[in-house]
């Protein structure tokens, strides 16, 4: 297959490129750091190509699409994994941030798909997996503007999934919890709260590649589904248990509930 990912610089999707090229696909590499993206390309093998690029410039994450399919071909599966962080109490946030965030993490998968959905159901099929974060099923403590980018993405996935039935195309959406990446030490956020264990990223790799060759539509890593299922259950003690966790785990780090 050919295999397009994004945010392939580092953690889920670094280790996703690596796996798509150990089982003989073909993947195209995107990311901002080109000489990170150098060091992933050099394990995809001969075939693999990258591009340095910022999907806040959405232009840029569309023409990107194009041209990966241009290059390869086409494109059979596209892995939407880059994300920012923005780790700021609401108070602290400006709008411009919150449109940062949004760009990168909801919409240049939305361009970037909407540029490939097209040529991908006239060839005759194709996947998209969208990697979106258990910050996209439930509201996180300091994360208002990544929870609203990640419930963007896991809502739009859904309704894609829904209108697609019956089109060549899959949608996939990876929902995963909190990932042992560099999200959590990236500069220009505050500290998080959580401090616990985490999930391998290669751990979220495989669940992508399983997900490329199965039927799920929703992926959790680790599952966390029973979380979410409790939130919509009882929605107004599930945030004021979180406003507590919260408080507890700013004055004791630690004690605070999993984080995105």
């Amino acid at each position: 297959m050919k295999v397009l990912v994004t945010g392939a610089s580092s953690g889920i999707g670094a280790d996703t490129a690596r796996l798509l090229a150990q089982r003989g696909d073909t993947v195209g590499l995107v990311a901002r750091r080109e000489d990170r993206l150098r060091e992933v390309l050099a394990d995809c093998g001969e075939n693999a190509r990258m591009w340095v690029t910022d999907l806040g410039d959405l232009d840029a994450a569309e023409r990107v699409a194009l041209e990966a399919w241009e290059a390869f071909g086409a494109i059979d599966v596209l892995v939407n994994n880059a994300a920012i962080p923005k780790r700021r109490k609401v108070l602290e946030l400006t709008a411009d941030e919150v449109e940062e965030t949004l760009r990168v993490n909801f919409l240049s998968p939305v361009r970037m798909t909407l540029a490939l959905l097209p040529k991908m159901i006239e060839r005759g099929g194709g996947t998209v997996v969208n990697v979106s974060s258990l910050a996209g099923r439930l509201g996180v403590y300091q994360e208002s503007a990544y929870s609203a980018s990640k419930f963007a993405l896991s809502g739009w996935s859904e309704a894609a999934a829904i209108e697609l039935v019956d089109t060549p195309v899959n949608i996939r959406l990876i929902t995963p919890g909190a990932i042992d990446t560099e999200i959590w030490d990236r500069p220009g956020n505050n500290e998080p709260v959580y401090v616990g264990d985490k999930v391998p990223a290669a751990d979220v790799a495989r669940a992508i590649l399983e997900a490329v060759d199965g039927a799920s539509f929703e992926t959790w890593v680790p599952d966390m589904k029973s979380v979410a299922d409790m939130k919509h259950e009882d929605i107004d003690g599930f945030l004021a248990m979180q406003a507590e966790w919260s408080k507890a785990a700013e004055a004791e780090p630690g004690a605070g509930p999993s984080g995105p």
